[in-house]
Order: C-alpha cells, then structure tokens, then sequence
C-alpha cells in the first residue's frame, strides 16, 4: 500500500468519530511499514485518544522506522491528551504524511516539532478532501460569528419538496432516512421552519445504530410564532432542548404558550442575527431541513455553507411545493458555482453533497 491509498483509508477511518467527537475534528490514521499497514485509529470520543496513539498502540515496536499516514497535522499542545507529535517522536517513526495543517493557532507546531526531531513530514495529501470531511470544524475558526449552516432538502426530479397538499412524507426511500439520523448525528441543532413543523411534525432527533454524544438543539424558524403546542417538537421540549426564532412582533400569547411549555424563545427579525445568537450559545454547526422559504431566504442571504440534496425519482408537478422560495434570479454569468464534495447512490435515491466555499 502507497501513502494515497493509507490515505483514502484514514479518511474513511475518521468517518468512525461522526457524532461523537465535535467540536473537535474528524481525524484518522494508518501506519505503514514496508508498504503493509501495522496500525490504525482514529478519534473516537471527544476528550478520549487520538487517532495518532491508537494507531500507535496497535503498530507497537512496528512503529519504529514506519510512515504515518495521518488527516491532520499531528498537536503539539498538551489539551485533554497529551501531543501526539511527542508520541511519534517516542515511537521513533520515520516519516509522517499529513492531508492538511492543523489551523487551531493552539494545536498547531506539530510539523515544526516532528522535523525538529528529524522525521520527514509531508504536508498536502488528499488535503480538499481532509478539508471537506471537517468543513464546520474548520469554519469555526475562519469564522466564529455565526454556525456552519448546511441545507438538506429532498425533492422530486422537478424540485419540489411537497405535494400541492402540502405532503412530503416520504420523497425519499429508507436508505436515504438512515442516512439523515447518521448526519444529523453530527449537527449540534437541527431546524425547520414553522409551515414545516405544522405540516411535517418532525421529532427532529437522530434515531439509528448512531447516538451523537450530545443531542441536537431543535430549532423552529417560525416568525409568527405559529408553533401548536401538540406538535412533537412543543410536547417534548422539557426533555430535548427546543428554541423558536419569531419575529419582534409576533403574538405575545403564540410566545407566552411556547415558553410555558419549555420552549426556548429567541426574538429576532434578521437571519444572521439569529444565527449569531445561536453561536453565542455554542452551536457550531446547524442543519437546516427545510422548508421552501427558509431555503430560499438562507440562501438569498449568502448563509448557507453547504447543501445536502437527495433526489428521489418521482415528479409531483408545477403545483407543488418548490424547493426554495423567493430566491432572487441572476444570470447565468453571474451566478455562482459551488463545489460538488460527494456524490453517491442512497438506494433508489441520489445524493449530491455541494460546498459554497
């Protein structure tokens, strides 16, 4: 096995820590020796080892000499484990291949440190795709004001994300279900806006083989604070926390009802300013499932940071419910084009996974 293939395969290993180590980043490792994999690991629990020792706890004495194939620059700073550089150096690797930088200014200097203890370092391997597997944790520190905001619709071959009665239970198939609780496992809320709670009634938990180590905040755009408190989000609300964003003026009874019933209340006319709130409250990351305008009004906005769209094949028609709603029109030069980052089978079901940045 080449370093390009470790790689692949320490990528795929990091996916194992989905849910259960953020806000730290998804990180996993291979050790080589002669071309044959004598170790591997990856970060699996929040405060618990890095993908670095576990690695190395396998490999034992076949670490010395070998390369170390890694999807983030190995810290250099003592946190709630100590600096996995000083445990390659210890180990007595040879060499270590890295996908990209450690960006965190606090965990960084662990390249300068390994090649300060004469190891070869390599920095740049499958570095986009590194990137790609850790965009919230590497947005928190581009920029901290407001959550990394990724949209997940799941529409027809013609848009739409409803039926002209309004129902949307279900587009997509099982397999395309299963994998929503997956990535909402990863989220630190989840959030709809008010028609989709009212029509929809989502529990908006994660249920599946995956528990996250902290559940997701649930979140109600809902700007007339038009939440019924027989909805699943309202009657739960004292055992899984919930929030509703309403407009300044809304309804002072809708508010009064909500919060009696332990439904956080956030006032806010502004989007951003919402979302700021939200990261005030330490959530980093937001996944947002619809419906049509708060789509639209994310994106008019320039909030959305990613796009998770599953497209089942059916169509419903030019009176269903579009996909976003009040998105501005622009022309064909000026628009912009996003990254595609993924792009797979769910089933019956496609998924394209897009990345503004």
């Amino acid at each position: 096995m080449v370093p390009l293939e470790a790689m692949t395969r320490a990528l795929n290993l990091a996916w194992r820590g989905w849910g259960r180590v953020h806000p730290n980043p998804l990180v996993g490792a291979v050790i080589l020796k002669d071309g044959v994999i004598v170790g591997e690991g990856w970060h699996a629990e929040y405060g618990g080892p890095h993908a670095e020792v576990g690695a190395l706890a396998l490999a034992g004495a076949s670490a010395r000499g070998a390369t170390v194939v890694v999807t983030l620059e190995p810290c250099a700073h003592q946190g709630r484990q100590p600096p996995c550089a000083d445990a390659l150096i210890a180990a007595g690797v040879h060499r270590v291949v890295a996908a990209f930088p450690d960006p965190n200014p606090v965990a960084r200097g662990g390249a300068e440190r390994l090649r300060s203890a004469g190891i070869e370092v390599e920095l740049g391997l499958l570095q986009r795709a590194a990137a790609v597997q850790n965009a919230a944790f590497l947005h928190a520190l581009r920029d901290p004001s407001r959550p990394f905001v990724a949209l997940k619709l799941a529409t027809t071959l013609d848009g739409r994300i409803a039926d002209a009665n309004g129902s949307s239970r279900w587009i997509s198939g099982a397999e395309a279900q299963a994998f929503v609780h997956w990535l909402r496992a990863g989220f630190d809320a989840i959030a709809v806006g008010g028609v989709t709670a009212r029509v929809d009634d989502p529990s908006l938990t994660v249920r599946g083989p995956l528990q996250p180590r902290v559940s997701p905040l649930r979140v109600v755009f809902a700007a007339d604070a038009d939440v019924p408190p027989g909805l699943t989000v309202v009657k739960t609300a004292r055992s899984t926390p919930t929030m509703a964003i309403v407009a300044p003026g809304a309804e002072a009874d809708r508010v009064e009802q909500l919060e009696a019933a332990g439904v956080e209340v956030l006032r806010s006319g502004d989007l951003a300013a919402a979302l700021a709130h939200l990261r005030s409250l330490g959530v980093g990351s937001l996944l947002v499932e619809g419906g049509g305008r708060l789509a639209g009004a994310l994106l008019a906005a320039g909030l959305v940071d990613r796009y998770y769209w599953i497209q089942s094949p059916l169509w419903l028609g030019a009176a269903a419910l579009s996909a976003t709603v009040g998105l501005p029109s622009t022309s064909l030069g000026e628009a912009a084009r996003w990254q595609v980052s993924d792009r797979r089978s769910l089933g019956e079901d496609t998924l394209l996974v897009v990345d503004r940045d």
